[in-house]
């Protein structure tokens, strides 16, 4: 059980540590709502890390062969998401909570879950990386508590960040706090998905 468990931790915290677009989205959520709204987001990226550890220790090198082909078209349609996500932020950077006279849906858990669930199973590199790493390790994945010790990693680090976007928060409440949080966080959002083409 530790061997396979800290070789899932190790993976875990390779994948999840390097901050990219879901990093930032989670920090950037977390210091425009709320903690709750933000540990709910790093939770969904955390899922979709378990999702592929998961997939990886089942089928491995054929999934990663299977997801090859597709992985510029999957970069493209995470890019424009991404994109699409950063001008949202970057327009609730100058909007009052229900201007334009429509109400805005506020953040909730469940949709922060699952949008950051979503964006984050756009990302083909992830099964390719515990695909390869299954492999490297002669095939030998080591089952369910490798895929716990990635998912229990992905999520410290993510409830981490999103503790770091709240604490942030707190000290940027204001209006101006928000709307500069929200443009950092779109034009960061923004980079990391023209990276991706």
């Amino acid at each position: 059980m530790s061997a396979p468990f800290l070789a899932g931790v190790a993976a875990g915290y390779g994948i999840a540590v390097p901050v990219g677009a879901i990093g930032v989205l989670i920090a950037g959520l977390s210091a425009r709502t709320s903690l709750r709204v933000g540990a709910a987001a790093g939770l969904g990226a955390a899922t979709a890390d378990g999702i592929y550890a998961a997939v990886a220790v089942a089928g491995g090198a054929a999934v990663a062969g299977l997801i090859a082909p597709i992985a510029t078209p999957l970069r493209w349609v995470a890019a424009v998401v991404l994109l699409g996500l950063a001008a949202m932020t970057a327009r609730s950077a100058f909007t009052k909570p229900g201007a334009a006279g429509r109400p805005q849906r506020p953040a909730t858990a469940l949709r922060a879950y699952a949008g950051i669930l979503g964006l984050t199973l756009l990302n083909p590199a992830t099964v390719i990386y515990f695909g390869a790493l299954v492999l490297g390790r002669g095939g030998a994945g080591g089952g369910v508590w490798f895929v716990a010790g990635a998912f229990l990693a992905s999520a410290s680090w993510q409830l981490l960040i999103a503790g770091g976007g709240s604490l942030i928060g707190r000290f940027l409440t204001g209006g101006r706090g928000r709307m500069l949080t929200a443009l950092v966080s779109s034009v960061m959002i923004a980079i990391l998905a023209v990276k991706l083409l």
